[in-house]
């Protein structure tokens, strides 16, 4: 008999149809997200001036931000100097963070532009940053294509926004 490790929290993102041009019909979390002010509920940890930070809904392990620009693009080529600038400072940010918080071992750091290279959200280039543990691949995601994560995002994000306003507060001192 198959075993089963149910997943709830997947539905949400699972009954939405699927359209032929998802920032038309389900419009781009990249854009919407970021016009809210419920940063804590939208999972959003850090706005700079031209991009922001994030952590993906969906992670493949504890930690996993994505790193986004406010303009809606596809493409890398279209954004200003400034834009490139500040991901790359918010990517150094963000390893900085998820050291101070998980102590991880490595980084897989990257993008993926267009479908074909498995953009999940093609209309909008997007960084992914996941914090990697030697022997943090295990039989589930292996054989069972189910990953399994010991922190819930609610306790993630309090984790991490802590030491990301410790450090603003610094800052600004």
């Amino acid at each position: 008999m198959a075993e089963r490790m149910w997943a709830p929290w997947r539905y949400k993102y699972l009954e939405q149809p699927v359209p032929s041009d998802p920032t038309t019909e389900r419009g781009c979390i990249f854009v919407d997200l970021p016009a809210q002010s419920h940063d804590r509920d939208n999972l959003i940890l850090f706005r700079g001036k031209k991009a922001f930070v994030m952590f993906n809904a969906y992670p493949y392990s504890n930690g996993h931000l994505m790193i986004a620009p406010y303009q809606h693009t596809g493409e890398i080529g279209e954004l200003d100097d400034g834009a490139l600038l500040e991901i790359n400072q918010l990517l150094a940010d963000c390893v900085r963070w998820l050291r101070k918080a998980y102590a991880p071992a490595g980084f897989n750091i990257g993008v993926n532009l267009g479908k074909a290279a498995g953009a999940g959200i093609p209309d909008h280039v997007h960084w992914h940053i996941v914090p990697r543990w030697a022997g943090d691949t295990n039989f589930m995601t292996t054989i069972a294509e189910t990953r399994v994560l010991p922190q819930s995002l609610a306790d993630a994000y309090d984790r991490l926004k802590e030491i990301i306003d410790q450090e603003s507060a610094h800052d600004r001192t």
